[in-house]
């Protein structure tokens, strides 16, 4: 892998007609550059890490809602060498009732995926503490030493830019991040009242790696509202006297 990937072709893996899954050829760069004992994917929407995992011969763990796996609800029982997590982006997308019949989920594992379905209509901000949520639960689950990948992209509405990697809480040891590149997106050139729109053609991958079994580092975003003019610049006399006390 490099720091950047791009696959115009899909690959061979998963069902190219669900919405919003990734190129198969993804998951091969991934399993043949750190060559897990294992892989898990809790969301592993129409089973492309699946069938890659398959297709290679190493062994998988792979759920989702409409199989009766809820990961905000449900316990976590592997402990895998390698996660795959690739979201919802937000609303952007939704899943359960439009990619895969609800109903039917619901009579059949008794549970209703709807509730649980992160691209349910709902706040960012309540989008981000449920993805939080999912990212903490998987990476507690990790082996030590292992990797977790998480696929994220960006959203534009009303002329605002929703970041998930910039937002999102990321545990762990940052391995890497690979802009992945998008084709065929929907986006094209659109303008909102006369205003030029940068259309989002990449994702990113983010990699993150458990160092320690049950004492992790975390980063997290937290956003504040002030006024400029409480902001104190601190003097140099300041600085200095604030490195002697320390």
């Amino acid at each position: 892998m490099e720091s950047i990937v791009s696959y115009p072709e899909r690959g061979k893996g998963g069902h190219s007609n669900y919405r919003g899954n990734c190129s198969p050829l993804l998951i091969e760069d991934l399993l043949s550059h750190y060559k897990p004992a294992n892989i898990a994917d809790f969301m592993v929407g129409s089973g492309t890490t699946e069938d890659v995992a398959h297709a290679m011969g190493v062994p998988c763990s792979c759920y989702d809602l409409h199989r009766g796996f809820d990961l905000l609800n449900n316990d976590i029982r592997e402990r895998p060498a390698m996660i795959f997590f690739h979201p919802p982006y937000w609303r952007i997308i939704p899943y359960a009732g439009a990619q895969y019949d609800a109903l039917a989920v619901l009579n059949k594992y008794g549970i209703d995926p709807a509730l649980s379905d992160l691209s349910r209509n709902q706040s960012w901000e309540a989008f981000l503490k449920e993805l939080d949520y999912c990212t903490i639960k998987q990476y507690a689950a990790l082996e030590k030493g292992g990797y977790m990948a998480i696929l994220v992209g960006d959203i534009k509405q009303r002329r605002k830019l929703y970041s998930m990697i910039l937002e999102m809480t990321k545990p762990g040891t940052i391995e890497q991040i690979v802009i992945k590149a998008q084709h065929n997106c929907v986006s094209g050139r659109i303008k909102y009242n006369g205003r030029p729109f940068i259309p989002i053609i990449h994702e990113y991958l983010l990699i993150l790696r458990k160092d320690n079994a049950l004492c992790f580092n975390f980063m997290m975003t937290q956003n504040r509202e002030g006024d400029i003019r409480d902001f104190k610049i601190p003097s140099w006399k300041d600085v200095i006297c604030s490195v002697i006390e320390d």
